[in-house]
Protein backbone atom coordinates (compact mmCIF):
# COMPACT_ATOMS: atom_id res chain seq x y z
CA UNK A 1 0.00 0.00 0.00
CA UNK A 2 0.90 3.37 -0.79
CA UNK A 3 -0.38 5.58 2.44
CA UNK A 4 -0.37 9.52 2.51
CA UNK A 5 -0.25 10.84 6.36
CA UNK A 6 -1.65 14.74 6.42
CA UNK A 7 0.03 16.13 9.86
CA UNK A 8 2.67 13.54 9.78
CA UNK A 9 5.09 15.75 12.33
CA UNK A 10 2.92 15.85 15.66
CA UNK A 11 1.94 14.28 18.09
CA UNK A 12 -0.30 11.70 16.64
CA UNK A 13 1.47 11.62 12.95
CA UNK A 14 4.75 10.89 14.34
CA UNK A 15 3.70 7.25 15.98
CA UNK A 16 1.56 6.61 12.74
CA UNK A 17 4.35 6.94 10.25
CA UNK A 18 6.28 4.31 12.87
CA UNK A 19 3.43 1.94 12.72
CA UNK A 20 2.84 2.36 9.46
CA UNK A 21 6.51 1.80 8.71
CA UNK A 22 6.56 -1.52 10.81
CA UNK A 23 3.75 -2.99 8.77
CA UNK A 24 5.14 -5.45 6.20
CA UNK A 25 1.51 -4.35 3.69
CA UNK A 26 2.79 -0.50 3.92
CA UNK A 27 5.12 -0.26 0.76
CA UNK A 28 5.41 3.42 0.69
CA UNK A 29 4.60 6.03 2.98
CA UNK A 30 3.85 9.86 2.41
CA UNK A 31 4.24 12.56 5.58
CA UNK A 32 2.68 15.56 4.38
CA UNK A 33 3.53 18.82 6.48
CA UNK A 34 3.35 22.67 6.59
CA UNK A 35 7.31 23.04 7.84
CA UNK A 36 10.12 20.10 7.19
CA UNK A 37 10.93 18.01 10.00
CA UNK A 38 14.24 17.21 10.94
CA UNK A 39 13.45 14.28 12.24
CA UNK A 40 13.64 11.63 8.91
CA UNK A 41 12.91 7.86 9.35
CA UNK A 42 13.97 6.17 6.40
CA UNK A 43 11.77 4.95 3.64
CA UNK A 44 9.38 8.44 4.40
CA UNK A 45 8.84 10.66 1.64
CA UNK A 46 8.26 14.23 2.82
CA UNK A 47 6.02 16.81 1.02
CA UNK A 48 5.93 20.09 1.83
CA UNK A 49 2.00 21.35 2.15
CA UNK A 50 -0.80 24.10 3.94
CA UNK A 51 -4.22 22.70 4.00
CA UNK A 52 -5.78 25.90 3.51
CA UNK A 53 -3.91 26.88 0.40
CA UNK A 54 -2.18 24.55 -1.78
CA UNK A 55 -3.34 21.83 -4.42
CA UNK A 56 -3.30 18.55 -2.51
CA UNK A 57 -4.43 16.18 -5.27
CA UNK A 58 -1.31 15.90 -7.01
CA UNK A 59 0.28 14.83 -3.45
CA UNK A 60 -2.23 12.43 -3.29
CA UNK A 61 -2.27 10.51 -6.37
CA UNK A 62 -1.40 7.23 -6.42
CA UNK A 63 -2.70 6.58 -2.81
CA UNK A 64 -4.43 3.50 -1.33
CA UNK A 65 -5.27 5.65 1.59
CA UNK A 66 -5.22 9.46 3.00
CA UNK A 67 -4.79 9.38 6.83
CA UNK A 68 -5.95 12.92 8.17
CA UNK A 69 -4.69 14.25 11.20
CA UNK A 70 -3.70 17.93 10.83
CA UNK A 71 -5.51 20.05 13.16
CA UNK A 72 -4.59 23.50 14.44
CA UNK A 73 -5.15 24.19 18.28
CA UNK A 74 -3.98 27.74 18.10
CA UNK A 75 -4.44 31.17 17.72
CA UNK A 76 -7.21 30.38 20.50
CA UNK A 77 -7.98 34.34 20.37
CA UNK A 78 -9.22 33.86 16.46
CA UNK A 79 -11.49 31.06 15.72
CA UNK A 80 -11.78 32.39 12.15
CA UNK A 81 -7.99 31.43 11.47
CA UNK A 82 -8.39 27.76 13.06
CA UNK A 83 -11.93 27.48 11.29
CA UNK A 84 -10.10 27.93 8.02
CA UNK A 85 -7.26 25.24 8.90
CA UNK A 86 -9.08 22.63 10.48
CA UNK A 87 -12.80 23.06 8.72
CA UNK A 88 -12.03 24.53 5.06
CA UNK A 89 -8.62 22.54 5.28
CA UNK A 90 -10.93 19.28 6.26
CA UNK A 91 -13.21 20.10 3.22
CA UNK A 92 -9.85 20.54 0.81
CA UNK A 93 -8.28 17.58 1.65
CA UNK A 94 -12.05 15.21 1.23
CA UNK A 95 -12.07 16.93 -2.24
CA UNK A 96 -8.43 16.26 -3.44
CA UNK A 97 -9.28 12.88 -2.02
CA UNK A 98 -12.51 12.93 -4.50
CA UNK A 99 -10.28 13.75 -6.92
CA UNK A 100 -6.97 11.79 -6.78
CA UNK A 101 -9.28 8.66 -6.82
CA UNK A 102 -8.21 7.91 -3.61
CA UNK A 103 -10.12 4.76 -2.09
CA UNK A 104 -9.52 5.16 1.48
CA UNK A 105 -9.82 7.99 3.77
CA UNK A 106 -9.09 7.79 7.49
CA UNK A 107 -9.81 10.87 9.52
CA UNK A 108 -8.79 12.07 13.01
CA UNK A 109 -12.09 13.21 14.89
CA UNK A 110 -12.16 12.96 19.00
CA UNK A 111 -14.01 12.58 22.06
CA UNK A 112 -14.75 16.79 21.66
CA UNK A 113 -17.45 15.73 18.52
CA UNK A 114 -19.53 13.93 20.73
CA UNK A 115 -22.53 16.50 22.80
CA UNK A 116 -22.92 16.20 26.52
CA UNK A 117 -23.25 12.99 28.28
CA UNK A 118 -23.13 10.94 30.63
CA UNK A 119 -20.13 10.29 33.11
CA UNK A 120 -21.40 7.21 34.70
CA UNK A 121 -21.58 4.51 31.88
CA UNK A 122 -19.90 4.42 28.26
CA UNK A 123 -21.47 5.72 25.27
CA UNK A 124 -21.06 4.19 21.86
CA UNK A 125 -20.29 5.83 18.09
CA UNK A 126 -24.17 6.61 18.27
CA UNK A 127 -23.69 9.06 20.59
CA UNK A 128 -24.95 12.55 18.65
CA UNK A 129 -21.81 14.11 17.57
CA UNK A 130 -23.00 17.79 17.74
CA UNK A 131 -19.80 19.03 19.63
CA UNK A 132 -19.97 21.55 22.78
CA UNK A 133 -20.65 24.90 21.66
CA UNK A 134 -19.07 27.16 24.00
CA UNK A 135 -15.55 25.66 22.60
CA UNK A 136 -13.75 26.02 19.05
CA UNK A 137 -12.34 22.72 19.12
CA UNK A 138 -15.98 20.92 19.54
CA UNK A 139 -17.50 23.46 17.49
CA UNK A 140 -14.64 22.72 14.45
CA UNK A 141 -15.14 18.79 15.45
CA UNK A 142 -18.58 18.79 15.10
CA UNK A 143 -18.77 20.71 12.08
CA UNK A 144 -16.88 18.30 9.67
CA UNK A 145 -18.47 15.37 11.24
CA UNK A 146 -21.56 16.61 8.84
CA UNK A 147 -18.93 17.60 6.47
CA UNK A 148 -18.30 14.01 6.28
CA UNK A 149 -21.66 12.78 6.31
CA UNK A 150 -22.27 14.67 2.91
CA UNK A 151 -18.82 13.26 1.46
CA UNK A 152 -19.66 9.88 2.66
CA UNK A 153 -23.19 10.46 0.64
CA UNK A 154 -21.66 11.92 -2.29
CA UNK A 155 -18.85 9.16 -2.71
CA UNK A 156 -20.11 5.53 -1.99
CA UNK A 157 -17.46 4.17 -3.90
CA UNK A 158 -14.82 5.54 -1.13
CA UNK A 159 -14.17 3.55 2.34
CA UNK A 160 -14.51 6.35 5.39
CA UNK A 161 -12.66 5.51 8.93
CA UNK A 162 -13.07 8.45 11.85
CA UNK A 163 -11.53 8.07 14.94
CA UNK A 164 -12.71 9.48 18.01
CA UNK A 165 -10.12 9.03 20.31
CA UNK A 166 -9.74 10.35 23.70
CA UNK A 167 -7.02 12.57 25.09
CA UNK A 168 -3.86 11.60 23.52
CA UNK A 169 -0.15 11.69 25.37
CA UNK A 170 3.31 10.37 25.36
CA UNK A 171 6.30 11.59 26.28
CA UNK A 172 7.85 13.29 22.55
CA UNK A 173 4.48 15.25 23.21
CA UNK A 174 5.27 16.87 26.61
CA UNK A 175 6.60 20.09 25.29
CA UNK A 176 3.91 20.62 23.00
CA UNK A 177 1.10 19.48 25.30
CA UNK A 178 2.52 22.19 27.83
CA UNK A 179 2.94 25.18 25.12
CA UNK A 180 -0.62 24.54 24.15
CA UNK A 181 -2.65 23.82 27.32
CA UNK A 182 -0.48 25.44 29.96
CA UNK A 183 1.82 28.26 28.64
CA UNK A 184 5.21 29.86 29.24
CA UNK A 185 4.65 30.18 32.57
CA UNK A 186 4.19 26.69 33.69
CA UNK A 187 7.57 26.31 35.86
CA UNK A 188 9.03 22.83 34.23
CA UNK A 189 11.08 21.85 37.50
CA UNK A 190 7.64 21.79 39.01
CA UNK A 191 6.18 19.88 36.91
CA UNK A 192 6.33 16.65 38.72
CA UNK A 193 4.91 14.09 40.95
CA UNK A 194 5.04 15.37 44.71
CA UNK A 195 5.55 19.02 43.52
CA UNK A 196 2.00 19.31 41.83
CA UNK A 197 -0.13 21.29 45.18
CA UNK A 198 -3.37 19.36 44.45
CA UNK A 199 -6.13 17.75 41.57
CA UNK A 200 -9.39 19.74 41.61
CA UNK A 201 -12.11 17.46 42.41
CA UNK A 202 -15.32 18.46 40.84
CA UNK A 203 -18.99 17.12 39.24
CA UNK A 204 -17.71 16.06 35.37
CA UNK A 205 -13.87 15.77 35.61
CA UNK A 206 -13.68 12.00 34.58
CA UNK A 207 -11.51 11.28 30.97
CA UNK A 208 -10.36 8.86 28.63
CA UNK A 209 -6.89 8.85 27.76
CA UNK A 210 -4.07 6.65 25.58
CA UNK A 211 -0.63 6.51 24.42
CA UNK A 212 -0.04 7.67 20.85
CA UNK A 213 1.59 4.87 20.10
CA UNK A 214 -1.88 3.02 21.02
CA UNK A 215 -3.05 5.04 19.16
CA UNK A 216 -1.34 4.93 15.82
CA UNK A 217 -1.78 1.50 15.60
CA UNK A 218 -5.77 1.49 15.65
CA UNK A 219 -4.67 3.94 12.40
CA UNK A 220 -2.69 1.04 11.14
CA UNK A 221 -5.43 -1.27 11.07
CA UNK A 222 -7.84 1.02 10.16
CA UNK A 223 -5.51 1.99 6.97
CA UNK A 224 -5.00 -1.89 6.09
CA UNK A 225 -8.22 -3.86 7.14
CA UNK A 226 -11.38 -3.36 5.26
CA UNK A 227 -13.62 -1.23 7.77
CA UNK A 228 -15.49 1.77 7.85
CA UNK A 229 -17.62 4.00 10.01
CA UNK A 230 -16.11 5.48 13.71
CA UNK A 231 -14.27 3.91 16.02
CA UNK A 232 -13.68 5.05 19.96
CA UNK A 233 -10.39 5.34 20.52
CA UNK A 234 -9.26 5.16 24.63
CA UNK A 235 -7.45 2.79 27.44
CA UNK A 236 -8.37 1.77 31.05
CA UNK A 237 -9.36 2.89 33.47
CA UNK A 238 -11.25 6.05 33.44
CA UNK A 239 -9.32 8.55 35.34
CA UNK A 240 -11.01 10.52 38.02
CA UNK A 241 -9.42 12.99 40.09
CA UNK A 242 -8.62 10.55 42.78
CA UNK A 243 -6.53 8.86 40.03
CA UNK A 244 -4.98 11.49 39.15
CA UNK A 245 -4.27 12.96 42.50
CA UNK A 246 -2.18 9.38 42.76
CA UNK A 247 -0.66 9.68 39.77
CA UNK A 248 0.79 13.15 40.42
CA UNK A 249 1.63 12.21 44.56
CA UNK A 250 -0.91 14.62 45.46
CA UNK A 251 -4.43 15.48 46.83
CA UNK A 252 -7.59 15.92 45.88
CA UNK A 253 -9.02 19.79 46.53
CA UNK A 254 -13.06 19.92 46.49
CA UNK A 255 -13.29 22.96 43.67
CA UNK A 256 -16.46 24.36 42.14
CA UNK A 257 -16.52 24.16 38.62
CA UNK A 258 -17.46 27.89 38.53
CA UNK A 259 -14.87 28.70 40.31
CA UNK A 260 -12.33 26.78 38.38
CA UNK A 261 -13.76 28.31 35.09
CA UNK A 262 -13.45 31.70 36.50
CA UNK A 263 -9.66 31.78 37.25
CA UNK A 264 -9.34 30.02 33.88
CA UNK A 265 -11.03 32.84 31.94
CA UNK A 266 -9.25 35.05 33.64
CA UNK A 267 -5.89 33.80 33.10
CA UNK A 268 -6.50 33.35 29.16
CA UNK A 269 -8.02 36.82 29.45
CA UNK A 270 -4.85 38.34 31.03
CA UNK A 271 -2.99 36.56 28.47
CA UNK A 272 -1.17 34.36 31.26
CA UNK A 273 -3.07 30.77 29.60
CA UNK A 274 -3.25 29.57 26.19
CA UNK A 275 -5.80 27.42 26.25
CA UNK A 276 -9.61 28.79 25.88
CA UNK A 277 -11.80 28.83 29.35
CA UNK A 278 -14.29 26.71 26.85
CA UNK A 279 -12.03 24.05 26.29
CA UNK A 280 -12.48 22.97 30.26
CA UNK A 281 -16.50 23.36 29.96
CA UNK A 282 -15.99 20.73 26.79
CA UNK A 283 -14.32 18.46 29.49
CA UNK A 284 -16.52 17.85 31.82
CA UNK A 285 -19.32 17.52 29.25
CA UNK A 286 -18.01 15.21 26.97
CA UNK A 287 -19.56 11.40 27.51
CA UNK A 288 -17.17 8.58 28.71
CA UNK A 289 -16.50 6.34 25.60
CA UNK A 290 -17.78 2.28 24.75
CA UNK A 291 -14.50 1.28 22.79
CA UNK A 292 -16.10 -2.51 21.96
CA UNK A 293 -16.36 -1.79 18.52
CA UNK A 294 -12.54 -1.02 18.41
CA UNK A 295 -11.87 -4.07 20.00
CA UNK A 296 -14.11 -6.34 18.00
CA UNK A 297 -13.87 -4.95 14.61
CA UNK A 298 -10.58 -3.25 14.35
CA UNK A 299 -9.01 -6.01 16.79
CA UNK A 300 -7.22 -3.53 18.54
CA UNK A 301 -5.83 -3.40 22.40
CA UNK A 302 -3.89 -0.72 23.59
CA UNK A 303 -0.72 -2.33 25.46
CA UNK A 304 -0.46 0.95 27.70
CA UNK A 305 -2.95 1.78 30.56
CA UNK A 306 -4.56 5.44 30.27
CA UNK A 307 -2.45 6.08 33.74
CA UNK A 308 1.15 5.15 31.96
CA UNK A 309 0.42 7.64 29.32
CA UNK A 310 -0.78 10.53 31.84
CA UNK A 311 2.74 9.65 33.52
CA UNK A 312 4.63 9.70 30.51
CA UNK A 313 3.54 13.01 29.70
CA UNK A 314 4.13 14.55 32.81
CA UNK A 315 7.15 12.95 32.65
CA UNK A 316 8.42 14.35 29.48
CA UNK A 317 7.14 17.70 30.61
CA UNK A 318 9.84 17.84 33.82
CA UNK A 319 12.60 17.03 31.00
CA UNK A 320 11.23 19.46 28.26
CA UNK A 321 10.89 16.21 26.08
CA UNK A 322 10.13 16.61 22.45
CA UNK A 323 11.32 15.40 18.93
CA UNK A 324 12.54 17.22 15.59
CA UNK A 325 10.08 18.12 14.27
CA UNK A 326 8.54 22.04 14.49
CA UNK A 327 5.09 20.88 16.36
CA UNK A 328 7.14 18.73 19.14
CA UNK A 329 9.80 21.28 19.31
CA UNK A 330 11.64 20.14 22.83
CA UNK A 331 11.76 23.29 25.66
CA UNK A 332 13.80 25.65 24.81
CA UNK A 333 14.47 27.00 28.67
CA UNK A 334 14.09 30.97 28.99
CA UNK A 335 14.42 31.85 24.85
CA UNK A 336 11.84 29.52 24.00
CA UNK A 337 9.47 30.76 27.14
CA UNK A 338 10.42 34.67 25.93
CA UNK A 339 9.48 33.58 22.23
CA UNK A 340 6.01 32.48 23.52
CA UNK A 341 4.61 35.18 25.43
CA UNK A 342 6.25 37.40 22.73
CA UNK A 343 3.83 36.36 19.95
CA UNK A 344 1.53 36.09 21.93
CA UNK A 345 0.49 33.40 24.74
CA UNK A 346 -2.35 31.26 23.17
CA UNK A 347 -1.55 33.13 20.00
CA UNK A 348 0.99 31.54 18.07
CA UNK A 349 -0.22 29.53 14.27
Amino acid sequence: MRVVVVGATGNVGTSVVEALRADDRVRSIVGVARRAPGWRPEGVEWRRADVVTDDLAPVFEGADAVVHLEWLFQPTRDATVTWRANVLGSMRIFRAVAEAGVPALVYASSVGAYSPGPKDRPVDESWPTHGWPGAAYGREKAYVERVLDVFEHDHPDIRVVRMRPGFIFKRESATEQRRLFGGPFVPRRLVRPGLIPFVPDMPGLRLQALHADDAAQAYRLAVTREVSGPFNLAAEPVLDPQDLARLLGTRTMTVAPWLARTAMAAGWHLRLLPAAPGLFEMLLQIPLMDVTRAREVLSWTPARSSAEAVREVVEGMHEGAGMDTAPLAPDEGPAGRLKETTTGVGGRP
